[in-house]
């Protein structure tokens, strides 16, 4: 039987000996601008990258802690005009509870402007809408007045809300996530959507159960 030999020095010459670099962080950047970015409802400054955590820090998915069927946590915050707002006020009548990630952001505006340009549907509904994000009340006073916003928008400094309510973030936990709750009269909630990328469609969906409800 025919036998085929390789090369003495073959296998070496294919097969790395040295091994490889490691990155000595845990994160990996994948993005990095020296401007305001335009990826939907991120801001990025001079310094800031977004990263990918490792197999090794990656922990249990976050999965929404209010579900449909349920009050969520109250809260008290602060409006674009720095006076105090509580969930509470809204008992009685359905109320559109949306939070988002920044204002001044593409994604974010064309949803506040959404909201805005249908925003006589929802009170023929008979439903408030209000908007949260995590900046302050002059930034939500600014972006309210530029884009002649009707409704009310809240302060979550420190995005303690957005926690309690349980809002999934994006991209790796770097994106604050986008997400809406419809509550019905008792303050029960009734729908959760959550799309990121298509904003607009938020309006579309919340519209679609108050007239159902």
């Amino acid at each position: 039987m025919a036998s085929i030999s390789l090369p003495k020095h073959s296998l070496p010459s294919v097969i790395p000996t040295h091994k490889p670099k490691t990155s000595s962080s845990h994160n990996h950047p994948i993005l990095s601008k020296s401007s305001q970015s335009q990826f939907y409802g991120l801001k990025l400054s001079h310094s800031t990258s977004l990263a990918i955590p490792s197999s090794s820090s990656v922990k249990t998915a976050i999965f929404a802690k209010v579900n449909k069927g349920q009050v969520p946590p109250s809260f008290t915050l602060k409006d674009q005009d720095g006076k105090t707002l509580s969930l509470a006020k809204f008992k009685g009548k359905p109320v559109v509870v949306y939070f988002y990630p920044a204002d001044e952001t593409p994604g974010c505006t064309k949803q506040a402007c959404a909201f805005r340009d249908s925003y006589e549907k929802f009170k023929k509904a008979g439903a408030e809408v209000v908007g949260i994000s995590g900046d302050d009340p002059s930034s939500h006073k600014a972006f309210a007045k530029k884009y002649r916003l009707p409704f009310t928008l809240l302060s979550d400094e420190g995005n303690k809300i957005r926690k309690e309510w349980g809002v999934p973030a994006d991209l790796f936990g770097t994106l604050p996530g986008r997400q809406t709750y419809v509550l019905d009269k008792k303050g029960v909630v009734q729908l959760i959507y959550n799309n990121q990328f298509q904003p607009e469609k938020h309006v579309d969906e919340t519209l679609k159960l108050l007239q159902s409800l």
